[in-house]
């Protein structure tokens, strides 16, 4: 974090106070957080480094010297935002005993993530990068999504290997399909879709799992 710093200092020389003006202070992590939102809202493309600096709430200089230019600064709020506003997916992975019990929280959890009306909705990996000309921060997003879905894939096919789904179970295709509707409850959501809403098409989406 950045150092504090308030006011300015003064010093008397010859009987005379003179002022030296030190750089603006400010929180670097409620700045980055700032640049989230910015960047959840508007998407890579849209955000401008003036739109930054007004809701960083600091200067053109500050900015590129404590996070870099523009794509950089880009880069270390999807970071941001993968181990909080969207970590509830790895840790649905994580905490829940089976595949199929994973994913229907994950789209549960989703479902009150991307209506959340305390930040913007949907996900910022899958909207960051529309009508994007940049394409590092395409690849980045992309990147991520995938690795989403293989995440998926990966935790299907051992419960395949275990017995807990049969063993005819296309792993590589139920992972893409709850991608696919993870990913289309983003979309919905940052078009006015409710929770309750989405929550249904949660419970639609894993009636196609398969049963032992």
């Amino acid at each position: 974090m950045v150092p504090m710093v308030t006011g300015q200092d003064t010093q008397a020389k010859g009987g005379t106070g003179r002022t030296r003006g030190r750089p603006r202070s400010f929180d670097r992590a409620t700045a980055l957080e700032k640049a989230l939102m910015a960047f959840w809202e508007n998407g890579y493309e849209a955000t401008s480094v003036s739109d930054l600096t007004r809701v960083m709430g600091i200067g053109a200089p500050s900015l590129y010297a404590a996070f870099g230019d523009k794509q950089t600064l880009f880069d270390e709020v999807v970071r941001v935002y993968a181990g909080t506003h969207g970590a509830f997916g790895d840790r649905a992975l994580a905490e829940e005993p089976t595949a199929r019990a994973a994913i229907a929280r994950m789209l549960r959890e989703a479902a009150a993530e991307y209506t959340d009306p305390a930040h913007p909705h949907g996900c910022l990996i899958v909207h960051a990068a529309t009508n994007c000309t940049n394409p590092e921060v395409e690849a980045v997003l992309r990147d991520r999504r995938n690795a989403n879905i293989a995440a998926l894939e990966t935790r299907i096919r051992t419960d395949v290997a275990a017995g807990l789904l049969p063993a005819g179970t296309d792993a590589a295709v139920l992972a893409r399909h709850a991608g696919a509707v993870i990913q289309g409850m983003s979309q919905q959501a940052r078009d006015g879709a409710r929770r309750e809403e989405l929550e249904a098409l949660a419970e639609i989406a894993m009636a196609v799992w398969p049963h032992d």
